[in-house]
């Protein structure tokens, strides 16, 4: 499923025009990524749980030339699947 597929599906469960379920989608991205970027979890009860996670910084390897690089560290965003969804994907 693209968004636009998610969009379209939104649309016929609440009965909400494509025009507003795109923009309830987007409003929920932009909060979700909002609250990630300022180190925040969000939680939603039967679904999962968006964290950010701490990547160390690692040396690797390019595999043209072999050359060692230096990886730096970095923030990941993660997701946790919540019990409920879990139990449904596994029906």
């Amino acid at each position: 499923m693209n968004k636009n597929e998610l969009i379209s599906s939104i649309a016929s469960a609440t009965g909400l025009t494509k025009t507003d379920s795109a923009k309830a989608l987007d409003a929920f991205i932009a909060a979700v990524a909002k609250s990630l970027k300022a180190g925040e979890e969000v939680r939603l009860v039967g679904f999962g749980t968006f964290g950010v996670s701490k990547r160390a910084a690692t040396t690797g390897r390019n595999p043209r030339t072999g050359d060692t690089i230096k990886i730096p560290a970095r923030k990941v965003a993660k997701f946790k699947p919540g019990k409920a969804l879990q139990e449904a994907v596994n029906k």
